[in-house]
């Protein structure tokens, strides 16, 4: 049994399953709060049975995390699931939201071993497996590379795309965040950020920045391999290496980054301490 493999069926699953609901009234229908707090729609309990059926039928019995189901006990490690991440994006027909998988062999961020997050709007596959690169549909992502591109922390200021999720902050963070966005070429936000973490995989982004602390662990745990394995850094705030439990209702915030030199310059500006 090959763990990523059987994460990627379960992927192609929910695009098959969920595409002739996305988007409308039926697919829409509100069915109270799930185990992370958020309204559970038609669309995400459908994208939940669709990966835990495939699950089961290649016998595959792991512990279970996911936003709506919160946690089924099992055996051989956790399987972490955010069976639809960009759900507000997905029930108003914005075209950008995904599937997203990750295997652990223990309860932290760091014991992920294989991911897999699926474009649910383009269909574009992107998968890893420890010490073996992340790939898309096949062929191997890396971060934008240094010899192509010049050193990353020279960049800062020059021309950075950088990517940040700044809902529902307050004035003070704003503020706090003011120097990096001013210091920025461009700035991106599209609404799934498992989603957004795999175009910085992928070399569309030169960093992103989530400081809010809300960010679920079922959220990261896929990209944060995928984005490793691509060659990537993620760091906590307080400059340490990314890394936390992935409890339902476990939530961060990071800093992606080329490499050092470009956290380095992004952490002096927000004050944190490396």
């Amino acid at each position: 049994m090959i763990i990523v493999d059987i994460l990627k069926d379960a992927c192609r699953q929910v695009n098959e399953q969920t595409k002739d609901f996305i988007g409308t009234e039926e697919g829409n229908k509100k069915f109270g709060k799930g185990a992370g707090g958020d309204i559970s729609r038609m669309i995400d309990l459908i994208a939940e049975k669709a990966v835990i059926d495939t699950i089961r039928r290649n016998k595959f019995n792991p512990t279970i995390i996911g936003e709506e189901c919160g946690r089924i006990e099992g055996e051989n490690g956790f399987l972490i699931m955010d069976a639809i991440d960009g759900t507000t994006n997905a029930s108003r027909g914005i075209p950008f939201y995904c599937c997203s998988l990750a295997y652990a062999i223990d309860y932290k961020l760091s014991s992920v071993v294989d991911a897999a997050i699926i474009d649910l709007v383009r269909g574009d596959l992107y998968y890893a497996s420890k010490e073996k690169g992340a790939y898309l549909n096949g062929n191997k992502i890396e971060v934008m590379r240094h010899g192509k591109n010049g050193n990353a922390g020279e960049r800062q200021g020059k021309d950075i795309l950088l990517g940040m999720n700044i809902a529902g902050v307050s004035e003070d963070t704003i503020n706090h965040l003011s120097k990096v966005i001013s210091k920025a070429s461009h700035t991106r936000h599209f609404g799934a950020n498992a989603l957004e973490l795999c175009y910085f995989a992928r070399g569309f982004m030169d960093a992103y920045v989530d400081i809010r602390g809300k960010i679920r662990s079922t959220d990261m745990a896929a990209a944060y391999l995928i984005v490793k394995e691509s060659g990537g850094k993620l760091y906590s705030i307080t400059g340490s290496e990314l890394d936390s439990e992935l409890g339902v209702n476990t939530t961060m915030s990071f800093l992606a980054a080329l490499d050092e030199n470009m956290f380095k310059s992004l952490a002096d500006d927000l004050h944190i301490n490396k």
